[in-house]
């Protein structure tokens, strides 16, 4: 599953980067809690939350109904 998780936010990365910005996976526990980390123009934005919660989070659970939040870290 982790591995899978990966390659889907190696997708969104593209989106991100377009933005100057970036995410990194960090882990994956057995809640279903996917953590990330932020870069470069997400790293402190204002709407990053929103970022993850709308886009990250939102993807990832639609792929990975086991996916129940996404953080930042």
């Amino acid at each position: 599953m982790e591995e899978q998780i990966k390659e889907a936010i190696e997708n969104i990365r593209p989106y991100l980067q377009s933005h100057g910005g970036d995410v990194e996976f960090v882990s994956f526990d057995q809640d279903g809690v996917v953590k990330v980390r932020l870069q470069g123009a997400c790293h402190g934005c204002a709407g990053a939350q929103m970022t993850i919660k709308n886009g990250v989070q939102r993807i990832l659970q639609e792929a990975f109904p086991e996916v129940t939040s996404v953080e930042a870290v």
